[in-house]
């Protein structure tokens, strides 16, 4: 019987837990000869562990528009509402949107694409949600992220 494949990215930047079976690992890749960044739900089960199909890759163009803006977030939420901080292109009917959303009375980032082609508009299920107090240490590991896309 053939061995399972195991998931190795190029480097592993880092990662923010989630809860005691999963986390957010930040990691550069590389596909088709072009690197990018990706955040993404890894768990930890007795019936698997490794990575999720949740998560969101980012290429340099994407890194170099969404750092500033998260950058620019407070350390402690404003309390309230959910708040779009940025649309950013990612391909032709694909757009990054990063925001601040509140769930089930907790604040957190949300990065995840939106879809809008002729057969589907909408929010696609490519994304992560980041707790509100992982900000500094998601902004952190996107700037090592972005040097490491951006100089191979």
């Amino acid at each position: 019987m053939a061995e399972a494949k195991e998931f190795k990215p190029l480097q592993e930047l880092g990662a923010i837990a989630l809860s005691e079976t999963s986390e957010l690992k930040f990691y550069v890749d590389e596909y088709k000869g072009h690197r990018y960044g990706s955040i993404r739900t890894f768990v930890k089960g007795d019936a698997y562990t490794g990575p999720t199909k949740a998560g969101v890759t980012l290429n340099a163009r994407v890194l170099s528009e969404t750092i500033p803006v998260l950058e620019q977030l407070p350390a402690e939420p404003a309390a309230g509402e959910d708040k779009e901080l940025l649309r950013v292109p990612k391909k032709t009917g694909v757009e990054l949107v990063v925001r601040v959303t509140l769930y089930k009375d907790t604040v957190g980032i949300d990065l995840r694409e939106w879809v809008d082609e002729p057969e589907y508009k909408g929010w696609s299920k490519k994304g992560v949600r980041v707790p509100y107090k992982g900000l500094a240490a998601m902004v952190g590991y996107l700037r090592k992220m972005q040097a490491l896309v951006a100089n191979p």
